[in-house]
Order: C-alpha cells, then structure tokens, then sequence
C-alpha cells in the first residue's frame, strides 16, 4: 500500500487527475505458510491481476520480483518507474553486523536465496523461515525472539524503517532476486486514455526496464521457481550494460556465477532490451554448461 500510494500521487501528478486507491488482499498476505510451499512470489499476483481484468482497477502496482517472468496474455507493463535501493540489508539488534553476529544467532528470513548467502558466509547460522509483513519482523529482533532478519532495502525505504538497517550488502558480492528495488505497473492489454498512457510515459524508467528485464531473463531462463537460490544483478554504467548472475547450493556450500557485459547501440529503449537479452541469453548459457539447473533444482532445507 505504500509503494502503491508513491506510484499513484506519481500518476496523478502526471496526468493532472485525482487518483482513487484499490485495496487487494491476496493469499500471500494472508497466509503464514512458507512462500515456497504456497507457489512463490507469484501469490502476490493473481488477486490484483483479477481484479484488474475485472475492471475494478485501472492499473495494479507490483514489486517486480513477485512477478511471474511469463507474459500475460490479457495485461501489459505499463511502465517501470526508477529502481530504489535492490540492496538487501541486515536488521540486527544492537547494531550488529553479520560478521559480529554471534556463532548460533538466529537469523530469519523466507527467501531461500538469502538462506543460501548467510550459510556460504556464515554456515554456522541458525536461520529459521519466517513471514509476516516489515513490522512483524522487525518486532521479533526487538523482543529477542531473533537476533537479526533480512529485508530488501527498497522496502524499508519505502516504509521510512531505513534507520532499522544494521548493514547493507554489496550487490557485486550479495546478488539479489531479479528486479529487488523495482515496481512494474501493469494495466490491460488494450490502450488506455490518453491520459493515462501519458502519465505511464511520465514514470517509466527505461535503464530499470532494461536491467530488470535482464535479471528476469536469466531467472526465465533457467527456469528458476521460488525454491531456486539465484541472485542477479544488473546495472548501465559507462554505457556498457553489465550483468552478474549466481546460483548457490540450498546450503550455501557451492555457488556459480557468470558476469557479462554488452554495450547498447544508443540508449533508446529498443537497443537497450536487444543488450538486456544478450547478457542475459550468454548468462544463461553459461550457468547453464556448468551445472546451474542441477543447483537450482536442489529444494532448500530451514528450520
């Protein structure tokens, strides 16, 4: 709902028009059961997807990690506003780092790839699945119950929880999920008023489109479901556009990563997805020759 809101004070401001908000709740708000065990992110996404193909909204606000890497045949992405912090970001008490982290602290999270990156850095973690929203688990760092959590910095960003990050992880050494930090604003696949399709114009970001359509490519095509510890990051930069993709073992103990760059024939929105799909295609093929699938497939195990 937050996130929500930025976005539609952004439409409304864009197309000069008044904005009503939607409220959807979906099963993946509802349900405490493991995100793995209800189909993924993807839970997230069929109540606002109905209820657009209803009619009951005009446009629906994802963050785009949740969304399903398959095109729907009836919505489109409307636009791709600028990416906010993909970092993820480490919520501990008494403003411990994971390195400082005592040996046996208990960490939680419900990502399996974050699971795998605190076992390859710190296997001797006990780091438990847990779900709830930003305050949730927050709260169970301040009572005691854990002594940290994991959470997207975008997310607490959004939220004004900022201040709660202990330590923030480097992308080049802590790939995220494809499209952490980034909103995709989907609408039906018929144009809209002009207005509207004005104001979608007016927010779309064409260097996140770009880098977050990579990520999501090598995830497409590695065939990588929710189970599936896959990390990738992708960013422009001297107008060379880089990508670096990492698939670990459930357990943390064996990772393969492959990192290409590709330089965009101009910045316009078609050569930069031409250079998206080239980094993410070689990515691919290149995870792909040195056992990824075999990797990925692995379900992982938390307590």
């Amino acid at each position: 709902m937050a996130q929500t809101k930025q976005i539609a004070e952004r439409l409304g401001a864009a197309a000069k028009a008044e904005i009503e908000l939607v409220p959807v709740t979906t099963e993946g708000d509802t349900s405490r059961a493991s995100l793995a065990s209800l189909g993924g992110t993807g839970v997230f996404v069929t109540a606002l997807r109905d209820a657009l193909l209803a009619d009951r909204c005009d446009v629906v606000v994802h963050s785009m990690k949740d969304l399903p890497t398959a095109d729907h045949e009836g919505l489109r992405l409307g636009a791709v506003p600028k990416r906010a912090d993909a970092r993820d970001a480490l919520c501990a008490r008494d403003g411990l780092t994971l390195a400082e982290l005592p040996e046996g602290a208990r960490v939680g999270t419900g990502s399996p790839r974050r699971i795998a990156q605190l076992l390859e850095v710190r296997p001797d973690l006990e780091v438990l699945d847990i779900r709830g929203n930003v305050d949730t688990r927050l709260g169970k760092v301040e009572s005691g119950e854990l002594d940290a959590v994991l959470l997207a910095a975008a997310g607490l960003g959004r939220l004004g929880r900022s201040d709660a990050a202990t330590e923030l992880f480097a992308l080049d050494e802590w790939p995220t999920a494809a499209a952490q930090g980034a909103l995709a604003i989907e609408v039906r696949r018929e144009r809209a008023g002009r207005s509207l399709e004005q104001a979608l114009e007016a927010i779309d970001h064409r260097t996140t489109r770009a880098t977050a359509l990579a990520e999501r490519l090598v995830l497409a095509g590695l065939e990588a479901g929710c189970a599936a510890p896959v990390g990738v990051t992708a960013f422009l930069e001297d107008e060379l556009l880089f990508l670096s993709a990492s698939v670990y073992s459930a357990d943390g103990a064996r990772r393969i990563t492959s990192s290409h760059a590709a330089t965009p024939e101009s910045r316009s929105a078609a050569d930069l997805a031409e250079a998206a799909r080239d980094v993410a295609d070689r990515a691919v093929a290149e995870l792909l020759g040195n056992g990824a699938a075999d990797l990925a497939a692995a379900a992982p195990e938390v307590s």
